[in-house]
């Protein structure tokens, strides 16, 4: 029986949001010197879950049901209110990409930047430079200024770099939704090769058929909690469902 890598278990989060709207500068300037007045707004209330080792697991739901926060929490970028998350191996997590970015540095020193924050030597990134550069298709441009790339080249060099830092357990945030046909066939094979050598894999995505042939089994998030847990398929059809009926139902209100 394969063991379980990743715990999560009742997490929860709020977050303070001002409940006054200021839509003047007088407003902005009295505000300065008054109490703030907040809400609370409850992301998660009690997200359960569980990743054993190998699996390829899915997570879906639709915006605002709490999955950025989630995976935040379980990369430990975040701290739960309640509830609580037990990591029993490395994490990589390959979620908001190009952080950590130089504009002023060229793709190679921003490759090493990036790549030692993720955990990476200096002497395993210089050897794997290349293949980084190759996978991301940014041979031409690798001394070229960041401040130069487009948003989808940066993109593209960040998942290239991530994909070398490969720890036991892989969080991935809508990994084949960056670049063209080419690139994310790259990814698909990379994540294919990296979950057949034993990595576990969190995937997060919207798109149903990506959960359907990437994953094993599958969460659906709605409002907070886990909703539904089991095989990729029949969650993705569950997924499907709650967005027509929630299409329907804005159709009806709308007429």
């Amino acid at each position: 029986m394969r063991h379980v890598v990743l715990e999560a278990r009742n997490v929860a989060k709020s977050f303070a949001i001002p409940s006054v709207r200021r839509d003047t500068v007088r407003a902005h300037a009295l505000d300065l010197f008054r109490r703030r007045e907040t809400e609370q707004l409850h992301v998660l209330s009690d997200a359960t879950f569980t990743l054993t080792a190998g699996e390829s697991l899915g997570l879906m739901g639709r915006n605002g049901s709490g999955k950025s926060t989630l995976m935040k929490i379980v990369s430990g970028i975040y701290a739960a209110d309640s509830g609580h998350v037990i990591a029993r191996a490395p994490i990589t997590p390959i979620l908001e990409l190009g952080i950590g970015w130089n504009p002023d540095l060229d793709a190679i020193d921003n490759i090493e930047l990036l790549g030692t924050i993720m955990g990476l030597s200096l002497r395993e990134l210089r050897h794997a430079t290349a293949e980084i550069l190759e996978f991301a298709g940014l041979e031409r441009f690798a001394r070229l200024e960041l401040r130069h790339y487009s948003s989808g080249m940066a993109a593209r060099l960040a998942y290239a770099v991530a994909f070398r830092a490969v720890r036991e357990v892989l969080i991935l945030d809508e990994i084949f939704a960056v670049g063209d046909a080419e690139f994310k066939e790259r990814c698909q094979a990379r994540y294919r090769e990296l979950h057949g050598e034993g990595h576990a894999m969190l995937l997060v995505s919207h798109e149903p058929r990506t959960i359907a042939a990437f994953c094993d089994r599958a969460l659906l998030l709605e409002e907070g909690r886990v909703i539904m847990d089991g095989p990729a398929t029949d969650v993705a059809a569950a997924y499907l469902e709650l967005l027509t009926d929630e299409s329907a139902r804005r159709a009806t209100v709308a007429g």
